[in-house]
């Protein structure tokens, strides 16, 4: 599945334990990324700095469900659950 543009929720959900540009030590569970911009698109797509992480990402259907707030919703719990 493509990831729905604006989405944003794997850039606001999920802990990052990398270092993100802006945010060395990465960030918390439901923290929303420095990098994520005002229409909710990372500002380090297809940029080399990006973490590894964030570009290894799927979206998939069991992860991002059909709409963005099931995306914030199923993310935030497979954060929790971890």
């Amino acid at each position: 599945m493509a990831c729905r543009l604006g989405c944003g929720a794997c850039c606001i959900a999920p802990s990052i334990s990398s270092p993100i540009p802006g945010m060395p030590n990465g960030k918390a569970a439901g923290e929303r990324c420095i990098q994520l911009d005002d229409n909710n698109l990372c500002k380090l797509f297809g940029d080399e700095s990006r973490p590894k992480v964030c570009s290894d990402f799927s979206a998939t259907i069991d992860v991002c469900g059909t709409t963005n707030e099931q995306a914030l919703y199923l993310i935030t719990e497979l954060e929790q659950m971890t």
